[in-house]
């Protein structure tokens, strides 16, 4: 497992929370709070862009 350093929890409407992470090598992670071991990773940049077109709106039809 890499070694990832974890961002404080942030969470919205209370119960969902999530971390954001880096390592050494430039990759990005997020996962659930508490549940760090399932993470979803990829570089900083996609990380980046995901969550930038999250914040714009671009997923809100997920919703």
């Amino acid at each position: 497992m890499a070694d990832i350093t974890w961002e404080e929890p942030f969470c919205a409407e209370s119960s969902n929370c999530f971390r954001l992470g880096t390592d050494a090598d430039g990759n990005a992670y997020i996962a659930v709070a508490g549940q760090e071991g399932a993470y979803l990773t990829d570089t900083r940049e996609a990380l980046s862009t995901l969550i930038r077109d999250i914040k714009a709106g671009k997923a809100d039809h997920l919703l």
